[in-house]
């Protein structure tokens, strides 16, 4: 334990101002998560400012604690290296950029919702996303609606609708639909997957 401390020391002194920097630069380039994480184990890593026995402790920390990992794993990273400081100045420069662009990007989008050009945008995104769905949604169906299985993949598609109009939960919708398929499934069926 005593040798991965020692190499987990750096050779040039680290600054608050430059573990900030380096925070800052490597989670606000990225989309957050495990590519921010590599961002700063190839950084600091680099500089001897930390070990890839460091780096798995600190991902498996941030993967334990609730919310947000990136910022856990910022916290750890910091605390390793310049205790309660480094903890703050890590999660200072890994949350404030991104909370102001979101705060902003926020401000911008309810400016703009009330365009008339802006609602068309999003209405057309809407049909769009809703037609994709549901041609998804049909490949995964098509299978199942000929021959033998029809009637089962209707019955399971009325209990589903059912279910979706008396507002059940969709995972509960998908036990239901799930529990169904069990059942309604002939025994020769079963016997070829199992075979």
């Amino acid at each position: 334990m005593q040798e991965a401390e020692t190499a987990a020391k750096p050779d040039i002194t680290l600054t608050l101002r430059t573990l900030g920097w380096l925070v800052f630069w490597d989670v606000n380039r990225t989309l957050g998560g495990i590519a921010s994480m590599e961002l700063l184990r190839r950084s600091l890593g680099a500089r001897g400012w930390m070990t890839d026995a460091g780096h798995a402790l600190f991902v498996a920390i941030s993967r334990l604690t609730p919310g947000t990992n990136i910022l856990a794993y910022c916290v750890a990273l910091g605390w390793q290296l310049a205790q309660w400081r480094g903890a703050l100045v890590a999660l200072a420069a890994a949350s404030i950029p991104a909370s102001l662009f979101i705060a902003l990007l926020s401000a911008s989008l309810t400016r703009i919702d009330q365009l008339p050009v802006v609602r068309a945008i999003i209405a057309i995104a809407l049909i769009v996303a809703t037609v994709l769905v549901f041609a998804t949604a049909w490949n995964l169906l098509r299978p199942y609606i000929k021959g033998g299985h029809a009637i089962r993949t209707g019955i399971i598609a009325a209990i589903v609708i059912v279910l979706a109009l008396l507002n059940v939960t969709p995972v509960r919708i998908l036990l239901v639909a799930a529990a169904f398929g069990v059942v309604l499934t002939p025994p020769a069926a079963v016997a070829e997957v199992d075979s």
